[in-house]
């Protein structure tokens, strides 16, 4: 790429936003040139406005500290400056919807880390891995909002991301009843544990609105285009427990299923080794190597051990064996805010820009 895409930020502030800002540090494609945020941080630098509330392990990168960050709310003139958005906005989901559709209105593409557009029937809900051909959409969604090149693509929950790759792996052998119960990072509610003290030695069996994320987004995701919508697939059905536990990043999950046809473990392994996408077959910057490794050992995979795989964009699978009810049972892991947040959202903006959807103004 000639010239990098000029990227903002809406939300840049919160643990969503910082964490965009750390990847996108030194992207060979894209540039955080606009910061924008609450009125309350607006007209502050960046890293004024951040304080001591810088959640990543990595500094805060020099090039955006002395940023002022703008008011979100001032949609003309934050889209003014960029090529594209990523939005982490703190808002209710109406608010969301109506200042993501604004963004897009003024012909800037929207790549959300949120969930109020995901079931808007235009709007692709993508892992790029298992569905960009979902951006097939966009065309039929311009042709609603009145745009040539504004629309708005998001990424699916943080949940779903270590098992739901599975699903697009095993497509052929017919996943038709999974049991899963998720045990979820604290980071998954923009906490560290300086911040939720309460959570260490704990476990919440509660977290609000994550099991019906987790029941139903993978069935958008296994879904198809039909006449410019997204109809969700009619199988698997999915059943979720989502547990809130003492872990920083990394979301696990227990996950029971049953097959139409009955594979071998064998084949179900290699099937995950060998699965790929379109980020791998187009060589993206954030595209992991191999998406998902299947580790061998009893105790694996470790959240200590394997979170991080593939600068946290890959997926990790383990246990996979016979169960005495369902066909198998395994184990799963990804990273919640790489691969299931901010890094989800950034492979998402690769594979549109390498689509042609995103391009300079």
């Amino acid at each position: 790429m000639d010239q990098k895409l000029r990227v903002g930020i809406l939300g840049a502030t919160g643990m969503v936003g910082q964490r965009f800002i750390s990847l996108l540090e030194n992207h060979p494609w894209f540039e955080v040139v606009t910061v924008a945020a609450s009125p309350r941080s607006a007209g502050k630098t960046y890293e004024e406005a951040v304080g001591d509330r810088w959640k990543m392990d990595t500094p805060m990168p020099e090039a955006v500290k002395k940023l002022v960050v703008l008011n979100v709310n001032d949609v003309e003139h934050v889209a003014s400056t960029v090529d594209f958005v990523f939005s982490a906005v703190d808002m209710s989901k109406e608010e969301i919807k109506a200042i993501e559709e604004a963004y897009a209105k003024t012909e800037t593409p929207v790549v959300s880390n949120n969930s109020a557009h995901r079931w808007t029937p235009d709007v692709p809900m993508v892992v790029p891995e298992i569905n960009a051909d979902h951006f097939d959409v966009i065309p039929f969604q311009k042709k609603r909002l009145g745009t040539t090149r504004g629309f708005i693509a998001v990424k699916p929950n943080c949940s779903i991301q270590s098992y739901a790759p599975c699903l697009g792996a095993w497509k052929e052998f017919g996943p038709k009843e999974l049991v899963v119960t998720t045990y979820q990072a604290i980071s998954g509610a923009g906490k560290t544990f300086k911040d939720w003290p309460e959570m260490m030695g704990n476990i919440i069996p509660f977290i609000s609105g994550e099991e019906e994320k987790s029941e139903q987004e993978p069935l958008r995701v296994l879904g198809k285009v039909e006449n410019g919508v997204i109809v969700k697939a009619e199988e698997p059905k999915i059943t979720c427990q989502c547990v809130r536990v003492p872990v920083l990043n990394g979301h696990t999950a227990a996950v029971f299923i049953n097959f139409e046809k009955k594979p071998t473990k064998e084949q179900l392994i290699e099937k995950l080794v060998n699965f790929k996408g379109f980020p791998q077959e187009a060589g993206l910057p954030s595209a992991p190597k191999q998406f998902i490794q299947y580790l061998e050992e009893d105790n694996r995979p470790q959240v200590a051990l394997d979170v991080d795989y593939e600068n946290g964009m890959g997926v990790s699978i383990g246990r996979l064996r016979e169960d005495s009810m369902y066909d198998f049972k395994f184990i799963g892991l990804s990273h919640n805010t790489v691969r299931g947040a901010a890094g989800g959202a950034v492979l998402c903006a690769e594979a549109l820009t390498a689509k042609g959807y995103i391009e300079k103004k």
